[in-house]
């Protein structure tokens, strides 16, 4: 736990930095923490309902459900501690015209939640170009197979084919997240939407370190053919998935 576990909020928290996934990634910083969105409206510090903490909900969300807005006040507060372990400072993202997290300008970060959990990393620009972040509850067999014709490319869905159906979910689930992590990785680089066909997973053993390929000329020098590391684990009872962007990145030509 960080220093900001003292935090005591019965609808928020109490928060962790704790590293879920067996490799270290030097330069970034994870908050993680619980919520509950039913208790959300209740009283907290005189602020309006649903705003927590100096977390200032954006007006596109003043009339959303409590289960919207919980999300915006978690992840925000999580992304307000992750930059405070980084490197000082007292900043929290507000939110972009497309609905992204704005970060400070020498910040990258990814905001993700799921179930009532939510986290946030953060790293300095000089060091990684973008950072994606992505939680995922853990789909069964029959949840996986009616998911993977929309997720999954042809070569991934020749290797689900090839698994024991025991282990479809956890390839589902996994490929699904990390295409959700890069995303948000890749998206402020490229400044254009893409979808689930313009990458995929180039081998499966399990949790752990991944390698994904670009099938698209995304622009900005992604390009095709290009490769990028994901890393992959089990977190309480949650699939998270982390894709990182060194600024040096070994895959540049």
């Amino acid at each position: 736990m960080d220093s900001s576990s003292s935090f005591v909020d019965p609808v928020i928290g109490p928060f962790s930095s704790d590293w879920p996934w067996a490799s270290p990634l030097p330069g970034t910083c994870l908050v993680a923490t619980r919520f509950d969105p039913a208790r959300l409206d209740e009283p907290a510090d005189g602020h309006a309902p649903g705003e927590r903490h100096g977390v200032v909900l954006p007006p596109r969300l003043h009339d959303a459900i409590a289960k919207r807005r919980a999300e915006y006040v978690a992840g925000r507060l999580c992304a307000r501690h992750a930059l405070r372990l980084l490197d000082g400072r007292d900043a929290t993202p507000s939110m972009n015209e497309d609905r992204s997290p704005c970060w400070p300008e020498s910040c990258v970060g990814a905001i993700t939640h799921s179930d009532g959990w939510a986290a946030a990393l953060v790293a300095h620009r000089q060091v990684y170009q973008g950072v994606g972040l992505d939680a995922e509850r853990l789909l069964n067999e029959e949840q996986a197979r009616r998911l993977a014709r929309r997720v999954l490319t042809a070569e991934e869905l020749v290797r689900m084919e090839a698994l024991p159906p025991s282990s479809v979910g956890l390839m589902v689930s996994a490929t699904f997240s990390l295409k959700e992590s890069l995303f948000k990785a890749l998206y402020p680089l490229v400044g254009r939407i893409f979808h689930f066909p313009a990458a995929e997973l180039m081998t499966w053993h399990g949790i752990g370190t991944v390698r994904l390929r670009l099938l698209e000329d995304l622009g900005n020098g992604w390009t095709a053919g290009r490769e990028i590391t994901g890393m992959v684990c089990l977190h309480e009872d949650k699939l998270l998935s982390l894709v990182a962007l060194p600024t040096a990145d070994p895959g540049e030509p």
